[in-house]
């Protein structure tokens, strides 16, 4: 068992130092490529600049409705680029009628202009795959209120159409109302090929008819904020107004290549400091510490290259504080297993003790530090959202690391080394 066990840690190690190897410098193996991780991460404006659009509204609305024009063109503008919070472009209304967008990494004027400007495809699909309208036949939707059975009312999401969604959302639900089953009577509307919303239409039984004056009705238990949102992205079909483009231009990097480069030196040193402190003071726990810091690292920069996340100060800021909480939550648990080795207990039974004991701990304030970024996210825009994307990414990744991985490494670790000296364990 002991010969398995040394076998197994040494596997481990082996493979986190060719991750770090493969990290620091690419692997290039026929067609097959695996990027270095400073390269394939996506850097801020204030890193790696990248490209300004100014674009202006086409309209002659004045005062709150122009107003309400330009915020809602703006959110969608924003919806597009930017839907999960990773791009982090600078949006921003200018002079009344102009939006200015700046997009990082993005070398090319005429393709930032082809990513802003990509309608977004709005479509009302029946049960068969068919297309029976698009964004362009939905002329508004809106939140309302209906009353219901005994004076209750229920938030519901109204549709207009114009005169040709009008006809052919007649010609779809009077077909529809003739089936039986509700699989077959929905009506999937589909955003970016995304189900925003998938609503049944009744059937003759029910006392369903066909919808024939372009006013029709989604019910479905809303609350008013998910009517609003269903109803801002059915909105999001098409802008609100013709946008022309003013100005584009190449934009430099305010602190530049050589500010992140810095920073990933002076993050390798922090991370040395951590880790020699780390075994200094708890020993072997500490090295398995540090094995899973590096786990954590390799994950959460994997992570970020993958779902495209750009870089920015803030997200840097969000690192910091997840790296801080994973070296928080080893602390308590090593504390916790050093108190239970002065007991008298054995070294898996202090491992065992040591984790249930601090899990509740390493819970609390990770959970609540998780609750915060998701805050950021929902009611955040720009780099806030993108902190709190990072910050969630990296609290997820570090529980991880520290309850699941780290005790694996450390029994792992008791069964090659055994309970004869626990001053090895830090106690």
């Amino acid at each position: 068992m002991k010969t398995k066990n040394t076998t197994i840690f040494v596997l481990i190690l082996a493979i986190v130092a060719s991750l770090v190897f493969v990290a620091f410098n690419g692997l290039k193996i026929g067609k097959f490529e695996i990027r270095k991780a400073k390269d394939s991460i996506n850097l801020g404006l204030e890193l790696a600049g990248g490209v300004y659009v100014v674009l202006e509204a086409d309209t002659d609305a004045k005062g709150e409705e122009l107003q309400q024009i330009m915020e809602q063109t703006k959110s969608i503008i924003s919806e597009r680029i930017d839907g999960l919070g990773v791009t982090q472009p600078n949006i921003a209304i200018e002079n009344g009628n102009r939006i200015r967008i700046e997009l990082a990494g993005v070398q090319d004027p005429q393709e930032a202009i082809n990513l802003i400007g990509k309608t977004a495809q709005l479509q009302f699909v029946d049960p068969k795959g068919n297309v029976i309208l698009t964004g362009k036949n939905v002329k508004k939707s809106q939140v309302r209120q209906q009353d219901r059975e005994m004076g209750k009312r229920e938030v519901v999401v109204t549709l207009e159409f114009d005169e040709q969604g009008k006809k052919a959302f007649a010609d779809a639900t009077g077909a529809l109302i003739h089936e039986q089953q509700v699989e077959d009577r929905i009506i999937y509307i589909i955003l970016d090929d995304k189900i925003i919303s998938n609503p049944a239409v009744a059937n003759i039984a029910e006392g369903g008819q066909a919808i024939t004056d372009g006013q029709a009705v989604i019910q479905g238990g809303f609350t008013v904020e998910s009517a609003t949102q269903l109803s801002n992205l059915i909105n999001a079909g098409s802008l609100p107004v013709d946008m022309i483009e003013r100005t584009t231009s190449v934009i430099g990097p305010t602190l530049g290549l050589e500010a992140f480069e810095k920073s990933i030196l002076a993050g390798g040193i922090s991370l040395l400091f951590i880790f020699v402190l780390m075994m200094a003071v708890y020993k072997i726990p500490g090295f398995i510490a540090s094995i899973g810091l590096i786990i954590y690292t390799l994950l959460v920069v994997g992570t970020m290259s993958a779902l495209g996340v750009v870089l920015t100060l803030p997200g840097i800021a969000g690192l910091i504080l997840s790296i801080g909480m994973a070296v928080d939550a080893n602390v308590l648990i090593f504390e916790r297993i050093r108190e239970e080795l002065r007991d008298g207990k054995t070294v898996r039974a202090a491992i065992d003790a040591g984790f249930k004991r601090a899990l509740t701990s390493v819970a609390d304030s990770n959970i609540t530090t998780l609750i915060a970024g998701a805050v950021l996210y929902y009611f955040g825009s720009g780099p806030i959202k993108g902190f709190g994307v990072t910050l969630m990414l990296g609290i997820v990744a570090s529980v991880l690391t520290a309850v699941v991985i780290t005790k694996y490494l450390l029994k792992l670790a008791s069964s090659i080394f055994g309970d004869s000296n626990i001053k090895i364990y830090g106690a």
